[in-house]
């Protein structure tokens, strides 16, 4: 039997509990066999979790990028500290799988996109969206021209009461925003994927916070604390692109609206169109008429099916493991997620100021 890869996970909470940890087993690919967090009970419970035999559990993570038996570590911390932790990692001899987004700033994004070329270890993140049937066989269209050249794009990222209320979410500081950099950065990172664009030409932004006030209005997650909830609750970007082509951004954990979705696209080509709304359609005119497609997507749609059960989470660490040890392609490419970043911060800065960003 191959041996398999030795990973550490650096912060054990919610994504690593919910996401990673559980993903990484599953695929009997590689054993943790370290864990990091600042509060030690949580760093000793994933280690009696998710651990191989004799897996060690730490509260600083530079004890535990000393240990060179590690092939990988996995960066689940809070956005703050992204940055240093990647840095010190590639630097260490590691591969890194970071949580979105790629870091608080753009300056760290680009720090950790110069650490991985300096040290020609593999950096990748951890946006999962990329790997669900619809936004693979949406990708596999627009490389094949279907849509011919994507013009105008609207990046999908709003819920109408779904709040999160654990962790630090709410912590500017911690975070560097809230609904625009949380689950905003998913849906443009498709968008910018789909049209493979990734030279932004300028950027204006708006970030509301008009519904923080009253924590007791059916969220989902529970009533949020008023005092606490200083971030955005929504936020809207505009981005042109140097070709000419147009992104509108939109990102809300609390509006008032019916038609949300999160992780969503709409695509408009020269050729034809999709979108997200109700599963994927693909749109245009053929002999004089209009169309619409939708793909089955579902393991009824072929005639011999295995593998269904594998969710998106699972074939992104996967995917990390070929990259590693097969030399296969990163999906996620570092200096992808890094234009996301540059964009993200760009609104935020067009919001400040109300003047136009360019790059």
């Amino acid at each position: 039997m191959a041996q398999k890869l030795r990973v550490g996970i650096i912060g054990c909470g919610g994504i690593a509990n919910n996401k990673h940890m559980p993903k990484i087993k599953k695929t009997d690919r590689a054993e943790m066999v370290a864990f990091c967090d600042i509060v030690e009970e949580r760093a000793t419970k994933a280690a009696k979790d998710f651990g191989a035999s004799g897996a060690k559990a730490y509260t600083d993570y530079k004890e535990l990028l000393k240990d060179n038996t590690l092939d990988a570590v996995y960066v689940c911390t809070p956005n703050k500290s992204h940055s240093f932790i990647t840095i010190d990692a590639l630097e260490s001899g590691k591969h890194v799988m970071c949580e979105k987004p790629m870091a608080k700033t753009a300056k760290e994004a680009r720090a950790m996109v110069d650490a991985a070329k300096r040290t020609g270890k593999i950096l990748t993140i951890g946006y999962q969206n990329r790997f669900r049937p619809d936004t693979m066989y949406l990708k596999k269209a627009t490389e094949n021209g279907d849509l011919g050249e994507v013009y105008f794009a609207k990046a999908h990222a709003s819920r109408r009461r779904a709040v999160p209320t654990w962790g630090v979410f709410l912590n500017e500081d911690e975070q560097g925003g809230g609904p625009l950099i949380d689950i905003g950065t998913h849906a443009l990172d498709l968008t910018l994927w789909f049209m493979d664009n990734y030279k932004p030409k300028s950027v204006m932004g708006n970030v509301y916070k008009k519904l923080n006030g009253n924590g007791d209005c059916g969220n989902a997650f529970g009533v949020w604390d008023p005092a606490e909830f200083t971030v955005e609750d929504s936020a809207v970007g505009f981005i042109t692109m140097e070709d000419g082509a147009t992104i509108i951004l939109e990102a809300s954990w609390a509006l008032n609206m019916l038609d949300g979705g999160e992780a969503k696209t709409t695509l408009c080509g020269t050729k034809g169109g999709a979108d997200m709304k109700n599963g994927l359609r693909i749109n245009g005119d053929r002999y004089g008429q209009l169309y619409e497609t939708k793909p089955n997507l579902g393991p009824d749609g072929v005639d011999f099916f295995t593998g269904g059960d594998v969710e998106a989470s699972e074939l992104e660490q996967l995917a990390f493991f070929d990259a590693i040890e097969k030399g296969a392609a990163v999906i996620v490419k570092p200096e992808q997620a890094c234009v996301v970043t540059e964009i993200l911060e760009a609104i935020y800065e067009s919001a400040k100021t109300g003047q136009l960003v360019t790059f």
